[in-house]
């Protein structure tokens, strides 16, 4: 498959029994050589007080957990785009994610 288009869920777990938000994303995947580009468009567009938490979580610690509607997931780090409700996803890495001490999830 080179693309990948629809709805999926941003998470971000304080531990593995607890989330602090959730939301809802269209994300539009494609291949680009031997990796992959990710954007994603928040939908709904945040409230001011949902941005506010959003960012502080995005400040505290980048890495989401993106949750497709099959179930499946992939840990990643978010970046905006500097458009509003625009964001990058990038694939964390393992190693890196573990030297800096990051919350190793994705939740199951």
């Amino acid at each position: 498959m080179d693309s990948y288009a629809g709805a999926a869920t941003l998470e971000w777990w304080a531990n593995r029994p607890t989330y602090l938000d959730r939301l809802r994303v269209r994300v539009a995947a494609r291949a680009a050589g031997s990796g992959w580009t990710c954007e994603a468009i928040l939908e709904p567009p945040l409230a001011a007080d949902d941005r506010e938490s959003f960012h502080f979580l995005r400040e505290f610690d980048p890495h989401f957990t993106l949750r497709f509607d099959n179930a499946s997931t992939l840990l990643v780090k978010v970046v905006e785009a500097g458009v509003e409700g625009r964001l990058i996803l990038t694939a964390a890495e393992a190693d890196a994610a573990e030297s800096t001490g990051i919350r190793l999830l994705p939740h199951q």
